[in-house]
């Protein structure tokens, strides 16, 4: 078992939970030493100390996701943590990776990807899906542009609205807000882009990577 890539899940879904036992034990090179539905369960454990890689939910019963990650962190263990979650906002992403955590996958992630992920990990990568890398480098151009005033969530996913072409009325009706309160975030968005029109916003937006065009297909 030693050559094997050693594996714990914490997830307290067992569909899930079995799911991912069942197609991660079929690979030659990579096996599941144990799951658990929590973190404190986990902690009690001596195969948390046998693991190369822990795949972990955020939600979980009792203590969360991110508050486990800094809770392994301080171990005499050094595994290294990937979130699987249905999370992909922005606080959850930075929260998990600010603890610790060296992967980010949201669970619609195929099998396959999550497989080929959890070798990218054993092998010193850090794998994402990549709606989540968008978003960590968003946010790091955002960091390295910090005399640029930054656009809130709602102006985000106005301008992502924007590009895909909807009419105000239409994006209003989508995320439930007035025409004239979808027109008033647009002004804001257009001053704190410096633009002057929809096609300027978007290519600004496209440009600064706070436009994900495949979104809209999800």
């Amino acid at each position: 078992m030693n050559h094997l890539i050693r594996i714990v899940i914490i997830e307290d879904n067992p569909y899930v939970r079995e799911g991912w036992q069942t197609f991660i034990d079929m690979e030659n090179d990579m096996c599941v030493l144990a799951c658990f539905e929590s973190v404190e369960d986990a902690l009690k454990s001596k195969e948390l100390k046998q693991t190369d890689i822990i795949i972990m939910d955020i939600d979980l019963p009792g203590m969360s996701g991110i508050e486990g990650v800094k809770h392994i962190m301080k171990l005499d263990i050094d595994p290294t943590i990937i979130m699987a979650t249905i999370h992909d906002d922005d606080d959850n992403i930075f929260q998990a990776l600010k603890a610790g955590a060296m992967g980010y996958m949201v669970k619609k992630t195929s099998p396959e990807k999550l497989v080929e992920a959890l070798r990218d990990a054993h092998t010193g990568g850090a794998p994402m899906t990549p709606n989540i890398a968008r978003k960590v480098i968003g946010t790091f151009h955002a960091i390295t542009n910090p005399d640029e005033e930054q656009l809130t969530e709602r102006e985000l996913q106005i301008l992502n609205e924007l590009a895909t072409g909807r009419s105000y009325a239409e994006i209003g009706k989508k995320i439930f807000l007035s025409t004239d309160g979808v027109r008033h975030h647009i002004r804001k968005i257009y001053r704190k882009l410096e633009v002057h029109s929809r096609s300027e916003a978007i290519s600004k937006g496209m440009n600064r990577n706070l436009i994900n065009l495949d979104s809209d297909k999800e």
